[in-house]
């Protein structure tokens, strides 16, 4: 008999947690290297679930692809520690016990740091190893991201028709992190040829239960659950997972009665988990009827009214539109800030920019600043959000705190890497990437969280994304702009371009574009000023005519402020005609500069509409 026979006739008992284990034995490296240097100890862990009552056992090879094992610089080890993950299981197993080839999932939180062809590669090279040891079937597992469990799956099913289970991994009870609810995720699993589908990671029994509780019996596969052993605790800097084996011996028989026929453990299970799901379960037949639980009730989502004032993207499509940066203070005191924000109020600006910390550089809160410009001056503020400072948890509550406040237009960019700024050894975040957040914020707009759960209400944010022209192959920077659009972006906001001929070039490139570009233009103050942002700056590049122009007035501020405003100036002219939307970066919180310039938008606007009027 085969595993798929024995699990029509009666439920089987999985192994749990290897890497656990190890993690306890003091082990904190790449537990698949220990496969070729610590054979033993392997062997050691599979006999000790078989004694348990394991059934059948998984190769030590979760994260044995070359993705994850280059890691450690052993991406060249690939199909040693995967032949011998096989042979040391197959040496404990001696026949009495399954072995399944273990693939995890590569893709977590941040969805496009990998992509699916990158993804292919990679588990096809492992897969193929695998297969060749005559494995008795595989196990893919902790798989966040139902596109990539679904696109591995198709391939597996393509190459063997050894029995193959395939397992999801929640954030929240019954959902998946794209919102598919779970029932349909497994379905759709069941339809592309997985014999068993489950659930592994990160939940406890508890909440695995409740997610299994709206789930019908499959059609034709089988259920399967390894669950967590809790939520892990963290002391003296090591994780702790304090839930004792009795417990699973309770929950073991609500698995049971949710339909599972294959169940073990994950994170923080041993041995004694084990024992004590395979003596609850000791001779108990599966079910083959159970009554599902109602799907819960989507929570009804509010739609928000809308502001008065018409989003930024439709603002510049019928009109031109200028918005302008002022950053934040390095320091404590708002005064000269605000004055700046009252001066371009006054200046007829549609929105006040304000950075995330530029540069990797601590300033005063541009949520705070923006909600002060808001109620006191009635300025439109956009907040920058960047990816750098904010994990997930961060990134969604802080969403949510601009909601509240009622700020609406914000611009997602990935931020500066800390290394650049005032703390070079402050940690980056970087859970998820630019596209990842536009995304975010989108499914937002749709009234849900990361995690698919409802949030209540509808958000109402205007959208804007980050270009830089500034690049050597600009038609990749194009490309760039059209995966944003396909995120969700709604307008962009460029880096500050120096050369009319650029210009050109940028309104080119990307005329064939919907979403309306804000094209940056910042005024000069200082030879200094001009060759740091030239030499220093990413994604700032200035002509050897502007620089000359600069540094033929070095010695004179009042005469080098007026020179960076006669250039911005002419970059104005050059971009009149081409784009609707000018975006001014203050510098230095010399606001007089653009507000001057502002005012130069503004006229040329008139004119034109006069001329209009002339000629009509």
């Amino acid at each position: 008999m085969g595993l798929l026979e024995d699990l029509k006739e009666r439920i089987v008992i999985a192994d749990g947690a290897m890497g656990t284990l190890l993690y306890s034995h003091g082990v904190d490296r790449c537990f698949e290297e220990l496969n070729l240097s610590k054979p033993d100890d392997i062997i050691h862990i599979h006999e000790a679930y078989m004694a348990a009552g394991a059934e059948v056992i998984q190769t030590n090879t979760y994260g044995a692809n070359y993705i994850k094992l280059a890691r450690y610089g052993l991406e060249d080890e690939v199909k040693t520690i995967n032949r011998a993950a096989v042979k040391l299981a197959k040496q404990a197993a001696a026949n009495h016990a399954y072995v399944l080839g273990t693939i995890g999932g590569l893709r977590s939180i941040n969805k496009s740091s990998l992509t699916i062809e990158e993804i292919k590669r990679t588990f096809r090279e492992q897969l193929y190893v695998l297969l060749h040891e005559d494995i008795d079937g595989l196990l893919l597992e902790t798989y966040y991201d139902l596109e990539e469990l679904k696109t591995v799956l198709t391939i597996a099913r393509k190459e063997t028709d050894k029995p193959i289970i395939a397992h999801v991994t929640l954030h929240d009870v019954g959902v998946l992190q794209d919102g598919t609810p779970l029932a349909d995720a497994i379905v759709q699993l069941e339809q592309l040829g997985a014999d068993v589908v489950g659930l592994n990671c990160h939940l406890g029994p508890y909440h695995m239960i409740r997610s299994l509780e709206e789930v019908p019996l499959p059609t034709t596969a089988f259920l399967s659950a390894y669950p967590n052993a809790s939520l892990p605790d963290y002391r003296d800097g090591r994780l702790v997972y304090e839930t004792n084996a009795a417990y699973f011996e309770e929950t073991a028989l609500s698995f049971r009665e949710q339909g599972v026929r294959l169940i073990g453990g994950c994170c923080g299970t041993t041995p004694k988990h084990i024992e004590a799901i395979a003596r609850a379960l000791k001779d108990r037949t599966p079910i083959h009827e159970k009554t599902v639980k109602p799907r819960r009730t989507v929570v009804s989502v509010q739609e928000v009214e809308q502001e008065n004032e018409p989003p930024l993207q439709e603002i510049v499509r019928k009109r031109h539109s200028v918005i302008v940066e002022l950053d934040p203070p390095k320091k404590l005191g708002i005064t000269k800030f605000l004055e700046g924000a009252k001066a371009l109020k006054e200046a007829n600006i549609d929105a006040l920019t304000l950075a995330d910390n530029s540069l990797a550089t601590p300033r005063i809160s541009n949520m705070a600043l923006g909600t002060i410009v808001k109620q006191q001056l009635g300025v439109r503020p956009l907040i920058h959000i960047t990816c750098r400072d904010r994990n997930l948890i961060g990134l969604q509550s802080h969403l949510m705190g601009l909601h509240t406040l009622g700020i609406t237009d914000v611009l997602a960019v990935t931020g500066d890497p800390s290394k650049i700024g005032d703390f070079p050894g402050a940690t980056s975040v970087y859970d998820l990437s630019s596209f990842d957040l536009i995304q975010l914020i989108r499914q937002f707009n749709e009234g849900l969280s990361y995690s698919g759960k409802p949030l209540g209400q509808k958000t109402n944010f205007s959208i804007a994304a980050a270009f830089n022209p500034n690049v050597r192959h600009l038609d990749k920077a194009v490309e760039r702009l059209e995966k944003k659009i396909r995120c969700g972006a709604d307008y962009f906001i460029s880096q500050p371009l120096y050369s009319e001929q650029q210009m050109e070039e940028v309104y080119e490139a990307t005329k064939h574009l919907e979403a309306p570009i804000y094209i940056g233009i910042m005024p000069l103050t200082s030879a200094r000023n001009a060759d740091f942002l030239h030499h220093e700056v990413p994604g700032i590049t200035l002509s050897e005519k502007i620089r000359s122009r600069m540094a033929s007035c070095a010695n004179n501020p009042i005469q080098s402020a007026r020179e960076g405003i006669a250039i911005a100036k002419s970059l104005i002219d050059a971009a009149f005609d081409l784009f609707n939307g000018i975006y001014l970066i203050t510098p230095f919180l010399r606001y007089e500069m653009t507000v001057e310039l502002a005012h130069y938008i503004h006229e040329k606007e008139q004119a034109a509409q006069e001329r209009e009027v002339l000629h009509g």
